[in-house]
């Protein structure tokens, strides 16, 4: 196993990077928020999972030890490669993840690309207790109608549909992860009205801060 990398990154590509090692380029393939704090030319260790099939060799990029462990732990679920197991990791951190699965809340795991409600309760059955409990609050878990209405810790699930909205649309990885950093403001008011904020709203405010 290929534990970590460590290197100069050489290339940025909408889902992997390019880091020099031992003069030798890598193609590791990482979520957008693990790309977003790459730099070309810079250093950069990402921690990795290598997936060994019969005709490729794959490597997967994480930004740290707890990414790539629930990486490989939602794989053991029937029906989860790693390209959905890194789609959850995009738009779940891994310790909402955990309450996900603790709280068995069906609709923010739907919120993941590529999870319809089927899956995701068979999902939920599977991999309950496997990712182990949240580290937040003390392992703490909120009560399932809280983490439904989105008051589970991190789970910010209007991110991910944004991300993936903005890279539809062609925007790079890194400039999609800048606009949400402007728009966080305008989601934080919704939040504060006691409010969901509304993709429409989000998208038009990142596409008037990318034009910029």
């Amino acid at each position: 196993m290929i534990a970590f990398v460590e290197g100069e990154v050489d290339a940025l590509a909408p889902d992997a990077a390019v880091v020099k090692v031992g003069g030798v380029g890598l193609l590791v393939h990482c979520a957008p928020g693990t790309l977003a704090e790459l730099t070309v030319g810079q250093r950069a260790r990402l921690a990795t999972s290598l997936i060994v099939r019969e005709d490729s060799l794959t490597l997967y990029g994480f930004t740290d030890d707890d990414e790539r462990t629930v990486f490989e732990l939602v794989q053991t679920a029937s029906g989860v490669g790693p390209r959905l197991a890194q789609a959850m990791l995009a738009t779940h951190r891994p310790d909402t993840l955990r309450t996900i699965f603790a709280t068995q809340d069906l609709k923010a795991l739907t919120l993941v690309p590529g999870i319809g409600p089927k899956g995701a309760q068979k999902l939920l059955i599977e991999l309950k207790g496997r990712l182990g409990a949240p580290s937040g609050a003390g392992g703490a878990v909120p009560a399932q109608g809280a983490a439904a209405a989105g008051g589970a810790p991190g789970v910010t699930p209007w991110r991910g549909q944004l991300l993936e909205a903005l890279t539809g649309l062609g925007w790079t990885s890194r400039d999609a992860e800048a606009a949400l950093a402007d728009v966080e403001p305008v989601a934080a008011e919704a939040e504060a009205r006691g409010e969901a904020p509304q993709l429409p709203v989000l998208l038009r405010a990142a596409l008037r801060s990318l034009k910029r």
